[in-house]
């Protein structure tokens, strides 16, 4: 069934999905930082979850992995098809490699070198086309149609949602006491999921949105009441930069999301660096937004903070830059 702007995925469907992708994606450690100076109010204890350790070095490989798993045998063997930044599309031939189908993966001009060669390590053919997510989505629904694949979007499909939804269910069982959560908002699979998860289960938990100052998409889509486009977008953090939340993703943003908060790119790139050397933790900018929003103190945090760390796939010369800053 495709979800409508009124109805949700549910609980049922997330547990479904934990199991369907068991195996392939990790259930990511809980790390607690403690005794650091995290904000205005001085030294509190933080809880990270570490999605930068599954096997492709982030979430993604949740929801691809959920979606394709369920294909039938025919389109499986036609292939599939996605654009992306990097993530979705290294989960997406990750996935597609597991299951024995071919993958196609348009990604932008601008993707890290780390990002390509990841998904062509998983065997997939990769394509570039323009800087925008809109470029890259033309090119692969044209490549689609002509070449019989499966689009495997990187957010704003239902099951993309359900199989990301499993990281809130494995916040509540590593942390039933958490008050507050911190999660990236990119096209929104992520924070939608989550969010969808978590307030089903305990509606009292904070749930909050962060997103670069740069590409700030959610943010206008919640002032206008629905999903706006941006003109453009910059952000260090190239797995947030798209310039319009999906659908389904901004109707379940809209109903479980408690705040969405921005924050700056020299604040992404000093919390990089904070992560590593407070955490040990080598994180890719699009994941760091979630804790430099707790460093920042926003998001009117309540109890036990957890912040997801989504990735850590970042070209080594960037992160020596972001070390320095």
């Amino acid at each position: 069934m495709t979800k409508t702007l009124d109805t949700f995925v549910t609980v049922d469907e997330i547990r479904a999905a934990r199991e369907r992708i068991r195996g392939v994606a990790v259930f990511t450690p809980l790390l607690e930082v403690k005794r650091q100076a995290i904000g205005p109010s001085g030294h509190q204890a933080i809880f990270l979850k570490c999605e930068n350790f599954q096997p492709m070095g982030a979430f993604k490989i949740r929801g691809a992995f959920n979606m394709i798993a369920q294909l039938p045998k025919e389109l499986l063997d036609r292939g599939v098809i996605t654009y992306s930044s990097g993530n979705h599309g290294q989960a997406v031939a990750l996935a597609a490699q597991k299951l024995g189908a071919k993958a196609v993966i348009v990604m932008p001009t601008t993707a890290p070198q780390v990002k390509i060669d990841g998904c062509k390590s998983y065997g997939a053919e990769v394509i570039m086309a323009g800087t925008t997510s809109l470029d890259r989505q033309a090119r692969a629904e044209k490549e689609a149609r002509e070449r019989g694949l499966t689009i495997v979007p990187p957010f704003d499909h239902e099951q993309i949602v359900i199989g990301q939804g499993t990281v809130g269910l494995e916040i509540l069982e590593q942390c039933p006491e958490v008050g507050t959560v911190f999660v990236p908002a990119g096209g929104g699979g992520l924070a939608s999921g989550t969010a969808a998860a978590i307030k089903q289960i305990k509606p009292s938990v904070r749930i909050v949105a962060v997103e670069p100052l740069g590409a700030p998409k959610m943010t206008r889509s919640i002032e206008a009441g629905q999903p706006v486009t941006l003109p453009s977008s910059a952000s260090i953090a190239d797995g947030l930069m798209n310039l319009r939340p999906g659908n389904i993703t901004f109707a379940h943003i809209q109903k479980f999301v408690d705040e969405v908060v921005t924050v700056g790119e020299d604040d992404i790139a000093q919390t990089v660096a904070w992560l590593f050397s407070n955490a040990k933790l080598v994180v890719e900018p699009s994941g760091a937004v979630t804790t430099a929003a707790v460093r920042l103190g926003l998001g009117h945090a309540e109890g036990t903070i957890v912040a997801v760390v989504s990735g850590g796939n970042v070209a080594p010369e960037a992160f020596t830059k972001y070390l320095a800053s």
